[in-house]
């Protein structure tokens, strides 16, 4: 007979296994010797061994989850307590009832994961539902959409809640996503109608332009360019392929007005280049006249000036303005000095200047008695006093005398 910790073999083969209730037969091998039937049952012993250390490694590593878990021990379980086997068949179980406890621990873990993952879905689904409304109440109906959309695969990526809460922020949602998806259509159609309407008005005035183009009336028609550019512009966007095909047609006839029109008048700068070397001839002349001496002879001058000018005809738009602002300031000159002359030669004026030279003369004669006679009596105040008076007098005097000597023989020159 064989026998170890956990087993023996008896005289007929048969092979037993040690419990906590006594022995327990696990099979018969007759044929073989006593160690050979003991090895091939404690061989069996080691693979339920090695099941139960496979199981524990996959439980308290997480890679089955906890009804995978007991389901797997259950099975080895079964297989321990039924095996053919010797060795510590009660310890193996023993170590199998010990995952339950890891086992409700994982179950634990994942309720609260659960629970942590409902309350992040929650607010996550919240703010989606939150901003959803804010866009709905907004107008950005290009960006809007394609976030509504991102929206939406979150939403469907985040797990469900209990129905009711679910179900109350969904609606939230969805609405959000129909009101702006309404208010985003009735814009579009609104903005449909005003681009057909802006097709129309510019269909009208592109073909007005062409109309126009070959117009050789260059001031009238370019203000009517002018005013078709304002309609144009007031008319707002029709479709963009619309707008740029009409926009083409437009510009066209404007660039073929506009061309024909900078041709002819540089065709007329080379006609007025030689009348601009007359007017510059005759601008050394006029400034010759400057500064006046003799107001009527410049004035005669000038007249004959200006005849000579307004003969000599247009010149080149880009020297019209320096030669005319030229002339223009001979010519005030020329009123200038006119002016002064007549002045100077006025009666009224000599008249009055020299009243007033006869009332200061007087007054300031005043002003002495008065002065000698403060000074007779010993009145230094009203001597002092009448002193500065005629100091004040005589300016003024010699001012209006030098007025009326602007007022003599020979001054109306």
């Amino acid at each position: 007979m064989t026998t170890n910790e956990w087993g023996r073999v008896a005289e007929d083969g048969t092979v037993f296994v040690k419990t906590s209730d006594g022995e327990r037969a696990v099979g018969q091998w007759p044929d073989a010797s006593p160690d050979e039937a003991m090895a091939l049952f404690t061989q069996r012993y080691d693979g339920l061994a090695l099941e139960v250390d496979l199981l524990e490694r996959r439980v308290k590593s997480g890679k089955l989850g906890p009804d995978d878990a007991v389901s797997a021990m259950k099975k080895v379980r079964r297989l321990v307590s039924e095996a053919q086997a010797v060795g510590d068949l009660e310890g193996l179980i023993a170590r199998v009832d010990a995952l339950e406890s890891v086992v409700a621990a994982r179950r634990e873990e994942r309720k609260a994961e659960r629970a942590r993952k409902l309350d992040d879905a929650r607010e996550q689904k919240e703010q989606i539902a939150a901003e959803a409304e804010q866009i709905a109440a907004g107008t950005d109906w290009r960006n809007g959409a394609n976030r509504l959309r991102e929206l939406l695969e979150r939403w469907k990526a985040l797990p469900r809640l209990d129905r009711a809460a679910d179900d109350a922020l969904w609606r939230r949602f969805s609405g959000a996503r129909t009101t702006y998806t309404r208010h985003r259509k009735q814009h579009f159609g609104e903005l449909n109608e005003k681009r057909e309407g802006a097709r129309v008005i510019k269909e009208k005035l592109a073909a007005e332009a062409e109309s126009i183009a070959g117009s050789t009336d260059w001031g009238p028609t370019a203000g009517q360019f002018r005013d078709l550019m304002r309609q144009w512009k007031a008319a707002g966007p029709a479709h963009k392929e619309v707008d740029d095909r009409l926009w083409a047609r437009f510009r066209g006839a404007q660039d073929t007005f506009f061309s024909a029109r900078d041709a002819a008048n540089a065709e007329l700068d080379k006609q007025y280049a030689e009348n601009q070397v007359v007017k510059e001839r005759l601008l050394v002349e006029a400034e010759g006249l400057l500064p006046v001496k003799d107001a009527r002879a410049a004035r005669a001058a000038f007249r004959d000036l200006a005849a000579r000018w307004d003969e000599a005809g247009k010149v080149p738009r880009s020297a019209m303005k320096d030669l005319e602002g030229r002339l223009r300031r001979v010519e005030n000159a020329v009123k200038s000095a006119e002016d002064d002359r007549w002045r100077r030669s006025n009666p009224e004026a000599r008249a009055r200047a020299a009243d007033t030279v006869a009332k200061l003369e007087s007054s300031l004669a005043d002003l002495e008695e008065q002065r000698d006679t403060a000074a007779a009596k010993g009145n230094d105040r009203k001597a002092g006093e009448a002193e500065q008076a005629i100091e004040a007098r005589r300016a003024w005097l010699a001012e209006a005398r030098k007025a009326l000597d602007d007022f003599t023989p020979g001054s109306d020159q």
